[in-house]
Protein backbone atom coordinates (compact mmCIF):
# COMPACT_ATOMS: atom_id res chain seq x y z
CA UNK A 1 0.00 0.00 0.00
CA UNK A 2 3.03 2.43 0.95
CA UNK A 3 4.67 1.61 -2.18
CA UNK A 4 1.50 2.03 -4.69
CA UNK A 5 1.18 5.97 -2.62
CA UNK A 6 4.91 7.00 -3.37
CA UNK A 7 4.78 5.34 -7.44
CA UNK A 8 1.26 7.34 -7.64
CA UNK A 9 3.46 10.67 -6.13
CA UNK A 10 5.14 11.54 -9.17
CA UNK A 11 1.99 11.24 -11.33
CA UNK A 12 0.19 13.78 -9.01
CA UNK A 13 3.15 16.27 -9.18
CA UNK A 14 3.20 16.78 -12.63
CA UNK A 15 -0.81 16.70 -12.91
CA UNK A 16 -0.47 19.49 -10.66
CA UNK A 17 2.41 21.41 -12.51
CA UNK A 18 -0.08 20.96 -15.69
CA UNK A 19 -3.03 22.73 -13.90
CA UNK A 20 -0.85 25.36 -12.81
CA UNK A 21 0.60 25.89 -16.37
CA UNK A 22 -2.68 26.05 -17.30
CA UNK A 23 -4.09 28.34 -15.08
CA UNK A 24 -1.40 30.91 -15.67
CA UNK A 25 -1.79 30.29 -19.49
CA UNK A 26 -5.42 31.23 -19.31
CA UNK A 27 -4.86 34.24 -17.23
CA UNK A 28 -2.19 35.74 -19.72
CA UNK A 29 -4.70 34.63 -22.55
CA UNK A 30 -7.17 37.05 -21.07
CA UNK A 31 -4.42 39.78 -20.19
CA UNK A 32 -3.88 39.92 -24.10
CA UNK A 33 -7.36 39.74 -24.97
CA UNK A 34 -8.11 42.50 -22.68
CA UNK A 35 -5.14 44.47 -23.79
CA UNK A 36 -6.58 44.14 -27.41
CA UNK A 37 -10.01 45.10 -26.14
CA UNK A 38 -8.64 48.22 -24.51
CA UNK A 39 -6.95 49.34 -27.66
CA UNK A 40 -9.88 48.66 -29.92
CA UNK A 41 -11.90 50.99 -27.30
CA UNK A 42 -8.87 54.09 -27.72
CA UNK A 43 -10.57 57.08 -29.02
CA UNK A 44 -9.27 58.24 -32.73
CA UNK A 45 -6.38 60.27 -32.77
CA UNK A 46 -6.54 63.77 -33.99
CA UNK A 47 -4.01 64.25 -36.60
CA UNK A 48 -3.50 67.38 -39.09
CA UNK A 49 -2.79 66.54 -42.79
CA UNK A 50 -2.12 67.66 -46.23
CA UNK A 51 -1.96 66.23 -49.84
CA UNK A 52 1.47 65.25 -51.19
CA UNK A 53 1.10 67.52 -53.97
CA UNK A 54 3.04 67.82 -57.33
CA UNK A 55 5.06 70.76 -57.96
CA UNK A 56 7.77 72.02 -59.72
CA UNK A 57 11.49 71.60 -58.23
CA UNK A 58 14.57 73.12 -59.33
CA UNK A 59 17.56 70.27 -59.92
CA UNK A 60 20.62 71.07 -58.44
CA UNK A 61 24.01 69.54 -58.17
CA UNK A 62 25.29 70.26 -54.56
CA UNK A 63 28.67 70.93 -54.56
CA UNK A 64 31.36 72.69 -51.73
CA UNK A 65 33.74 75.19 -52.80
CA UNK A 66 35.57 78.30 -51.62
CA UNK A 67 34.72 82.25 -51.94
CA UNK A 68 38.13 84.35 -53.31
CA UNK A 69 38.92 87.44 -54.26
CA UNK A 70 37.91 88.30 -57.66
CA UNK A 71 40.85 90.61 -57.63
CA UNK A 72 43.65 90.97 -55.61
CA UNK A 73 46.57 93.20 -55.71
CA UNK A 74 50.08 94.54 -53.65
CA UNK A 75 50.20 97.99 -53.78
CA UNK A 76 53.78 99.79 -53.68
CA UNK A 77 55.03 103.37 -55.32
CA UNK A 78 56.88 103.38 -58.95
CA UNK A 79 59.41 105.46 -57.07
CA UNK A 80 61.20 105.65 -54.00
CA UNK A 81 60.59 108.26 -51.25
CA UNK A 82 59.33 108.61 -47.73
CA UNK A 83 56.00 108.11 -46.86
CA UNK A 84 54.04 111.00 -45.15
CA UNK A 85 50.65 109.76 -45.62
CA UNK A 86 48.55 106.55 -45.25
CA UNK A 87 45.37 107.04 -44.70
CA UNK A 88 44.04 103.50 -44.87
CA UNK A 89 44.53 100.52 -42.36
CA UNK A 90 42.77 96.85 -42.38
CA UNK A 91 39.51 96.38 -43.60
CA UNK A 92 39.28 100.16 -45.11
CA UNK A 93 37.32 100.16 -48.11
CA UNK A 94 38.56 102.17 -50.73
CA UNK A 95 37.39 103.69 -54.42
CA UNK A 96 38.68 103.47 -57.74
CA UNK A 97 40.83 106.44 -57.81
CA UNK A 98 40.83 107.00 -54.05
CA UNK A 99 44.17 108.27 -52.55
CA UNK A 100 45.91 105.30 -50.68
CA UNK A 101 49.49 106.44 -49.46
CA UNK A 102 50.90 109.45 -50.66
CA UNK A 103 55.14 110.52 -50.64
CA UNK A 104 56.61 113.62 -49.73
CA UNK A 105 56.73 115.66 -52.79
CA UNK A 106 59.67 117.94 -52.15
CA UNK A 107 62.10 116.27 -54.54
CA UNK A 108 59.58 115.55 -57.19
CA UNK A 109 58.86 118.88 -57.23
CA UNK A 110 62.64 120.58 -57.40
CA UNK A 111 63.05 117.69 -60.00
CA UNK A 112 60.52 119.41 -62.15
CA UNK A 113 61.60 122.94 -61.87
CA UNK A 114 64.76 121.73 -62.98
CA UNK A 115 63.72 119.45 -66.21
CA UNK A 116 61.55 122.85 -67.31
CA UNK A 117 64.81 125.09 -67.04
CA UNK A 118 66.63 122.60 -68.97
CA UNK A 119 63.97 122.42 -71.42
CA UNK A 120 63.71 126.55 -71.86
CA UNK A 121 67.53 126.84 -72.36
CA UNK A 122 66.99 124.03 -75.66
CA UNK A 123 64.27 126.07 -76.21
CA UNK A 124 66.54 129.09 -76.48
CA UNK A 125 69.55 127.70 -78.18
CA UNK A 126 66.79 127.00 -81.23
CA UNK A 127 65.44 130.88 -80.82
CA UNK A 128 62.03 129.43 -79.07
CA UNK A 129 60.65 132.17 -76.80
CA UNK A 130 58.70 131.19 -74.13
CA UNK A 131 55.49 132.22 -75.57
CA UNK A 132 55.45 130.00 -78.39
CA UNK A 133 53.06 127.60 -78.29
CA UNK A 134 55.04 124.25 -79.85
CA UNK A 135 58.48 123.26 -80.03
CA UNK A 136 58.34 123.15 -83.89
CA UNK A 137 60.89 124.91 -85.66
CA UNK A 138 62.48 124.76 -89.14
CA UNK A 139 66.67 123.95 -89.15
CA UNK A 140 67.33 126.57 -91.94
CA UNK A 141 65.67 129.59 -89.41
CA UNK A 142 68.16 129.03 -86.72
CA UNK A 143 70.93 131.59 -85.82
CA UNK A 144 73.34 129.21 -86.52
CA UNK A 145 72.22 127.70 -89.88
CA UNK A 146 71.65 131.63 -91.03
CA UNK A 147 75.38 132.72 -90.01
CA UNK A 148 76.80 129.55 -92.09
CA UNK A 149 74.70 130.30 -94.79
CA UNK A 150 75.44 134.60 -94.64
CA UNK A 151 79.38 133.24 -94.85
CA UNK A 152 78.65 130.33 -97.58
CA UNK A 153 77.29 133.02 -99.59
CA UNK A 154 79.64 135.79 -99.26
CA UNK A 155 82.67 132.87 -100.54
CA UNK A 156 80.66 131.95 -103.19
CA UNK A 157 80.58 135.42 -104.49
CA UNK A 158 84.22 135.78 -103.72
CA UNK A 159 85.42 132.40 -105.29
CA UNK A 160 83.16 133.85 -108.56
CA UNK A 161 85.17 136.58 -108.99
CA UNK A 162 88.30 135.24 -108.30
CA UNK A 163 87.31 132.88 -111.36
CA UNK A 164 86.72 135.26 -113.63
CA UNK A 165 89.76 137.71 -112.67
CA UNK A 166 91.94 134.48 -113.27
CA UNK A 167 90.01 134.01 -116.92
CA UNK A 168 91.18 137.77 -118.02
CA UNK A 169 94.83 136.97 -116.46
CA UNK A 170 94.16 139.60 -114.12
CA UNK A 171 94.15 137.87 -110.35
CA UNK A 172 97.44 135.13 -109.43
CA UNK A 173 96.53 131.38 -109.35
CA UNK A 174 97.41 131.28 -105.82
CA UNK A 175 94.94 133.65 -104.91
CA UNK A 176 92.13 131.67 -106.94
CA UNK A 177 92.95 128.73 -104.47
CA UNK A 178 92.93 130.97 -101.60
CA UNK A 179 89.13 131.88 -102.55
CA UNK A 180 88.66 128.13 -103.60
CA UNK A 181 89.17 126.90 -100.27
CA UNK A 182 87.60 129.93 -98.32
CA UNK A 183 84.44 128.35 -100.46
CA UNK A 184 85.11 124.43 -99.14
CA UNK A 185 85.31 126.01 -95.64
CA UNK A 186 82.20 128.05 -95.77
CA UNK A 187 80.38 125.09 -97.27
CA UNK A 188 81.35 122.72 -94.70
CA UNK A 189 80.60 125.43 -91.88
CA UNK A 190 77.22 125.58 -93.54
CA UNK A 191 76.46 121.65 -93.27
CA UNK A 192 77.91 121.48 -89.77
CA UNK A 193 75.35 124.57 -89.03
CA UNK A 194 72.43 122.10 -90.16
CA UNK A 195 73.56 119.34 -88.24
CA UNK A 196 73.97 121.47 -85.22
CA UNK A 197 70.40 122.78 -85.82
CA UNK A 198 69.11 118.94 -85.62
CA UNK A 199 70.80 117.96 -82.69
CA UNK A 200 69.67 121.73 -80.66
CA UNK A 201 66.44 119.73 -81.43
CA UNK A 202 66.99 116.57 -80.67
CA UNK A 203 67.81 118.05 -77.51
CA UNK A 204 64.92 120.04 -77.37
CA UNK A 205 62.95 116.67 -77.65
CA UNK A 206 65.13 115.08 -74.48
CA UNK A 207 64.16 117.85 -72.48
CA UNK A 208 60.87 117.59 -73.23
CA UNK A 209 60.43 114.12 -72.47
CA UNK A 210 63.06 114.77 -68.99
CA UNK A 211 60.17 117.22 -67.87
CA UNK A 212 57.36 114.60 -68.77
CA UNK A 213 59.09 112.03 -66.85
CA UNK A 214 59.66 114.33 -63.99
CA UNK A 215 56.08 115.39 -63.63
CA UNK A 216 54.92 111.75 -64.12
CA UNK A 217 57.43 110.80 -60.97
CA UNK A 218 55.49 113.65 -58.73
CA UNK A 219 52.34 111.89 -60.20
CA UNK A 220 53.45 108.66 -58.98
CA UNK A 221 54.16 109.48 -55.38
CA UNK A 222 50.96 109.24 -55.02
CA UNK A 223 49.44 105.96 -54.49
CA UNK A 224 45.51 105.43 -55.64
CA UNK A 225 43.38 102.41 -56.13
CA UNK A 226 42.72 100.69 -59.06
CA UNK A 227 39.84 99.42 -58.58
CA UNK A 228 36.92 99.51 -55.81
CA UNK A 229 37.61 97.08 -53.10
CA UNK A 230 38.72 96.89 -49.24
CA UNK A 231 42.04 96.60 -47.74
CA UNK A 232 43.21 93.00 -46.43
CA UNK A 233 46.81 93.74 -45.45
CA UNK A 234 48.80 97.36 -44.63
CA UNK A 235 52.91 96.63 -45.08
CA UNK A 236 54.28 100.05 -44.30
CA UNK A 237 53.38 103.14 -42.15
CA UNK A 238 53.66 106.87 -42.09
CA UNK A 239 57.78 108.30 -41.67
CA UNK A 240 58.46 104.75 -43.30
CA UNK A 241 61.17 105.27 -46.27
CA UNK A 242 59.93 102.57 -49.08
CA UNK A 243 62.16 101.67 -52.74
CA UNK A 244 60.31 101.80 -55.93
CA UNK A 245 57.90 98.53 -55.96
CA UNK A 246 57.80 97.73 -52.25
CA UNK A 247 54.91 96.58 -51.00
CA UNK A 248 52.79 99.37 -48.81
CA UNK A 249 48.99 97.66 -48.95
CA UNK A 250 47.50 95.17 -50.56
CA UNK A 251 43.71 95.37 -51.83
CA UNK A 252 41.18 93.00 -53.17
CA UNK A 253 38.11 93.47 -55.16
CA UNK A 254 35.44 92.00 -52.96
CA UNK A 255 32.40 92.64 -55.17
CA UNK A 256 31.60 90.28 -57.12
CA UNK A 257 34.01 87.39 -55.07
CA UNK A 258 34.95 84.26 -57.10
CA UNK A 259 33.22 80.57 -56.43
CA UNK A 260 35.60 78.28 -57.08
CA UNK A 261 33.83 74.85 -57.50
CA UNK A 262 34.65 71.38 -58.26
CA UNK A 263 31.93 69.43 -59.57
CA UNK A 264 31.92 65.25 -59.67
CA UNK A 265 32.60 63.70 -63.21
CA UNK A 266 29.15 62.31 -63.52
CA UNK A 267 27.63 66.15 -63.01
CA UNK A 268 30.30 67.41 -65.00
CA UNK A 269 28.29 66.66 -68.80
CA UNK A 270 25.61 69.04 -67.25
CA UNK A 271 27.26 72.12 -66.25
CA UNK A 272 27.13 75.15 -68.14
CA UNK A 273 27.91 79.13 -68.00
CA UNK A 274 25.08 80.91 -67.34
CA UNK A 275 23.73 78.77 -64.64
CA UNK A 276 21.94 79.79 -61.20
CA UNK A 277 24.38 78.64 -58.05
CA UNK A 278 23.02 79.34 -54.56
CA UNK A 279 25.50 79.85 -52.16
CA UNK A 280 24.80 78.87 -48.59
CA UNK A 281 27.60 80.33 -45.89
CA UNK A 282 27.95 78.75 -42.25
CA UNK A 283 26.29 81.37 -39.99
CA UNK A 284 24.15 83.05 -42.62
CA UNK A 285 21.11 81.60 -43.37
CA UNK A 286 20.22 83.69 -46.24
CA UNK A 287 20.88 82.29 -49.84
CA UNK A 288 22.68 84.39 -52.18
CA UNK A 289 22.48 83.89 -55.72
CA UNK A 290 25.68 83.85 -58.22
CA UNK A 291 26.19 82.45 -61.65
CA UNK A 292 28.39 79.80 -63.68
CA UNK A 293 30.78 82.47 -65.40
CA UNK A 294 33.49 79.93 -66.24
CA UNK A 295 34.07 76.43 -67.17
CA UNK A 296 37.40 74.41 -67.35
CA UNK A 297 38.02 72.76 -70.85
CA UNK A 298 39.01 69.25 -68.98
CA UNK A 299 38.27 67.20 -65.92
CA UNK A 300 41.02 66.54 -63.26
CA UNK A 301 43.04 63.67 -63.56
CA UNK A 302 43.78 63.50 -59.79
CA UNK A 303 39.95 63.95 -58.45
CA UNK A 304 38.05 63.12 -61.41
CA UNK A 305 35.95 66.59 -61.22
CA UNK A 306 35.51 69.36 -63.17
CA UNK A 307 36.89 72.71 -61.95
CA UNK A 308 34.30 76.00 -62.80
CA UNK A 309 34.13 79.83 -61.07
CA UNK A 310 31.05 80.98 -60.14
CA UNK A 311 30.47 84.78 -59.70
CA UNK A 312 28.42 85.84 -56.84
CA UNK A 313 27.47 89.69 -56.46
CA UNK A 314 28.50 91.20 -52.89
CA UNK A 315 27.49 94.52 -53.10
CA UNK A 316 26.89 94.72 -49.55
CA UNK A 317 30.12 93.01 -48.31
CA UNK A 318 27.92 90.09 -46.24
CA UNK A 319 30.57 87.55 -47.94
CA UNK A 320 34.13 87.16 -47.14
CA UNK A 321 37.20 86.08 -49.18
CA UNK A 322 37.76 82.84 -47.68
CA UNK A 323 34.80 81.24 -46.77
CA UNK A 324 34.50 77.71 -47.03
CA UNK A 325 30.56 77.86 -48.58
CA UNK A 326 27.84 75.04 -49.78
CA UNK A 327 26.60 75.45 -53.20
CA UNK A 328 24.00 74.38 -55.55
CA UNK A 329 24.54 74.50 -59.41
CA UNK A 330 21.10 74.64 -60.34
CA UNK A 331 20.59 72.23 -63.66
CA UNK A 332 17.08 71.88 -64.25
CA UNK A 333 14.64 74.93 -62.97
CA UNK A 334 11.35 73.31 -63.52
CA UNK A 335 11.24 69.55 -63.13
CA UNK A 336 7.88 67.83 -61.53
CA UNK A 337 8.47 66.09 -58.41
CA UNK A 338 6.29 64.92 -55.42
CA UNK A 339 6.84 67.00 -52.83
CA UNK A 340 5.66 67.07 -48.90
CA UNK A 341 6.85 69.00 -45.43
CA UNK A 342 9.84 67.57 -44.46
CA UNK A 343 7.97 66.93 -40.57
CA UNK A 344 6.09 64.24 -42.27
CA UNK A 345 8.99 62.24 -43.03
CA UNK A 346 10.10 59.86 -40.10
CA UNK A 347 13.49 57.83 -40.12
CA UNK A 348 14.76 55.42 -37.77
CA UNK A 349 17.74 53.12 -38.68
CA UNK A 350 18.21 54.24 -42.18
CA UNK A 351 14.64 53.59 -42.75
CA UNK A 352 12.37 56.32 -44.11
CA UNK A 353 8.81 56.35 -44.14
CA UNK A 354 5.51 58.60 -44.21
CA UNK A 355 2.41 58.08 -42.30
CA UNK A 356 -0.40 58.45 -44.56
CA UNK A 357 -4.32 58.06 -43.61
CA UNK A 358 -6.78 56.01 -45.47
CA UNK A 359 -10.29 54.48 -44.60
CA UNK A 360 -9.63 56.33 -41.07
CA UNK A 361 -6.53 54.70 -40.34
CA UNK A 362 -2.90 55.14 -40.33
CA UNK A 363 -1.13 53.68 -42.82
CA UNK A 364 2.76 53.11 -42.96
CA UNK A 365 4.44 54.18 -46.32
CA UNK A 366 7.80 53.53 -46.69
CA UNK A 367 9.43 56.67 -49.05
CA UNK A 368 13.14 57.25 -50.66
CA UNK A 369 13.37 61.19 -50.07
CA UNK A 370 15.29 63.17 -52.84
CA UNK A 371 15.49 66.97 -52.85
CA UNK A 372 14.91 69.56 -50.35
CA UNK A 373 13.49 72.44 -50.87
CA UNK A 374 12.95 74.97 -47.62
CA UNK A 375 10.86 72.94 -45.32
CA UNK A 376 9.27 70.59 -47.85
CA UNK A 377 10.89 67.29 -49.54
CA UNK A 378 11.00 65.22 -52.34
CA UNK A 379 9.30 61.96 -52.30
CA UNK A 380 11.11 59.69 -54.64
CA UNK A 381 9.76 56.67 -54.05
CA UNK A 382 6.61 55.38 -51.78
CA UNK A 383 4.02 57.65 -52.80
CA UNK A 384 1.38 58.22 -56.08
CA UNK A 385 0.88 62.06 -55.24
CA UNK A 386 -2.52 63.07 -53.49
CA UNK A 387 -2.16 61.52 -50.94
CA UNK A 388 -3.76 62.54 -47.05
CA UNK A 389 0.18 62.30 -45.75
CA UNK A 390 0.32 63.62 -41.76
CA UNK A 391 2.55 66.14 -41.04
CA UNK A 392 3.58 65.33 -37.62
CA UNK A 393 3.11 61.86 -37.01
CA UNK A 394 5.11 61.64 -34.13
CA UNK A 395 4.50 57.78 -32.54
CA UNK A 396 1.77 57.32 -34.67
CA UNK A 397 1.86 53.21 -35.90
CA UNK A 398 0.42 51.54 -38.82
CA UNK A 399 -3.41 50.91 -38.17
CA UNK A 400 -4.07 52.99 -35.68
CA UNK A 401 -7.68 54.99 -35.73
CA UNK A 402 -7.39 58.41 -36.54
CA UNK A 403 -9.60 61.20 -37.36
CA UNK A 404 -8.62 64.33 -38.90
CA UNK A 405 -8.45 68.22 -37.88
CA UNK A 406 -10.82 69.97 -38.34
Amino acid sequence: MTRARHALAPVLSLAAFAAIGLAVASCGGDSESRAQERKSGEAPRVVRVVPAERGALPEVVAVSGTLAAQDEVVLGTKVAGRLVELPVDLGSTVRRGQVIARLATTDFELRVRQADAALEQARARLGLRPEDPSDAVDPAQTSVVRQAKAVLTEATARRERAQALFKEELLPKADLDAAEAAYQVAESQFEQAHEEALNRHGILAQRRSELDLARQQLVDSVLVAPFAGAVSERHATAGQYVGAGEPVVTVVRTHPLRLRLSVPERAAARIRAGQEVRVLVEGDSRAHVGRIARVSPSIDEGDRALRVEAEVPNDSGALRAGSFVAAQIVIAADRMAILVPASSVVSFAGIEKVITVADGKAVENRVRTGRRAGDRVEIVEGLEGEELVVVAPGNLVDGQAVTLER
